[in-house]
Parts: C-alpha cells; sequence; structure tokens
C-alpha cells in the first residue's frame, strides 16, 4: 500500500522531469517521448515499411497537419530508439480533406492569404526520403492540379490504388 500511494505521489512529478524532443531526423517537427526499460522490444535492425492513409485536415487552415506530423514522430521516435534511418521507409498518401496541405507555399497563399502551414514539414519530411503521393482523384475533384503542389509530389490514380500498391510492396497500413 506505502508503495503504490508513493508511486502515485511521485508520478505527476517524473512526467515533468522528461520532455518530448525532436530529431534526430526531423529537427523541427514530430516531438516525441523517451520510453525506456519497455518490456516489449523494438527490434532495431528490422525494417519498418509503413504507410500512413492521410485524409483529414483541420478546418482552420492556419492549423499544421497532426496526421502529417506523425510520419515526423514516426521517424523520431525509432532513431532516438537506435533504429537506422536506412531501415525507415515511409510513404504518406494524401486525398480528401488534407488534399489542400500539400499546395506549394504559392498557390496555398492565393487561396488562403496564408502561407502553408505544412510546407516546412513536408520539406523536411522529404529530405527524409519520405514519399508524398497524392491522390489524383482527390487532385480533380479539389481541383488542386499537380503543379500547385509541393515540388516532390508524386500524382497517383488514386488512393485507394497506392495503398494497395504500397501494401502489395510490405509497406504496413497506419490510419489515423
Amino acid at each position: 500500500m506505502k508503495r503504490n500511494l508513493f508511486f502515485l505521489l511521485i508520478w505527476p512529478f517524473a512526467l515533468i522531469s522528461q520532455e518530448k524532443k525532436t530529431g534526430p531526423i526531423i529537427t523541427d517537427y514530430g516531438p516525441v517521448w523517451t520510453i525506456e526499460n519497455t518490456d516489449f522490444e523494438t527490434p532495431i535492425e528490422a525494417e519498418y515499411k509503413v504507410v500512413f492513409d492521410i485524409m483529414n485536415s483541420p478546418e482552420d487552415v492556419s492549423k499544421r497537419n497532426a496526421s502529417i506530423e506523425t510520419a515526423a514522430r514516426f521517424l523520431n521516435m525509432h532513431a532516438q530508439a537506435g533504429v537506422s534511418i536506412q531501415n525507415l521507409k515511409v510513404a504518406l498518401v494524401v486525398h480528401n480533406k488534407a488534399s489542400k496541405d500539400l499546395l506549394s507555399k504559392k498557390a496555398y497563399f492565393e487561396r488562403y492569404n496564408i502561407e502553408n502551414p505544412n510546407a516546412d514539414m513536408i520539406a523536411q519530411l522529404m529530405d527524409a526520403n519520405v514519399q508524398f503521393i497524392f491522390c489524383g482523384q482527390s487532385s480533380a475533384s479539389r481541383n488542386i492540379p499537380i503543379k500547385e503542389t509541393i515540388p516532390g509530389v508524386q500524382l497517383g490514380l488514386s488512393a485507394m490504388t497506392a495503398l494497395i500498391q504500397l501494401q502489395n510492396e510490405g509497406y504496413r497500413l497506419i490510419k489515423f
């Protein structure tokens, strides 16, 4: 009983002393907690191939898309745990409401009179070899031509097709 009471008194302070950290891969985005002494081990020599299905976005056009930032968190947490960047293969398939988040700074400003809050984060992710695949169906239905997106974004036939292709290549789907 005394041990449980001690834990309940100390636990909130233990959380205060720990900080979320970005990096080492994405330095300005994707802060994560350090988790030590895990019971379920993370094999650091394994290859992690993941595809994120990104379809939602904040209604407020000045807000960053937290679902895209999840890719930065994925990279940073695994690198902090000792997984080599060569073993981290990440792709984002972007469609629906999140389509606007792929607009270049110029195109975003022309549409919303504000700079794209996702542009710098996406650039850092691309510098870390993260693939961004834009749904061609969303491109057409939302009137966002590929030429108005951030350089490096790839246009696919559809989000459905890209998700199937990547899973056939061994990527594991993470959907929020």
